[in-house]
């Protein structure tokens, strides 16, 4: 069986679309091909890396892509995963285009604050996934 290629988009590609690719390669690598890309390219969020290393799944070789990187890539599910990257980014043909919002963890804060919120994203979009694919 050919797995489906899937593209989740943020505006940096830093946090939730790198934690939502981490999960669904984990969590159903045998049927889904997962791919992250943002608007703008930063670098992945050091907290997404370590509240996917406490579950035990490993993203700290991911790197921060721009959806230029992909513009003549196929994708049979593009998913958006914050308002932003759904209002600016460009049509990719796909069979199928998501729209899921997710809180942005990334605000100011204590770093037990800034975990709590990285890892309630992070159970947020576990949890959609599950349910979703």
């Amino acid at each position: 069986m050919k797995k489906k290629k899937v593209l989740f988009l943020c505006t940096h590609n830093s946090c939730r679309s790198q934690i939502a690719e981490g999960f669904l390669n984990y969590l159903y690598k045998d049927r889904y091909q997962a791919f992250s890309a943002g608007v703008e390219k930063t670098c992945v969020n050091p907290y997404a890396i370590e509240v996917m290393r406490d579950i035990g799944i490993d993203i700290s070789d991911h790197r921060s892509k721009t959806i230029n990187e992909f513009k003549d890539n196929y994708f049979d599910i593009v998913v958006t995963v914050c308002d932003h990257a759904r209002e600016v980014c460009p049509f990719f043909p796909g069979k199928k285009v998501i729209h899921k919002g997710f809180m942005d963890p990334s605000e100011e804060g204590n770093i037990e604050e800034i975990l709590n919120r990285f890892r309630k994203t992070r159970d947020e979009i576990k949890n959609w996934i599950k349910e979703e694919f």
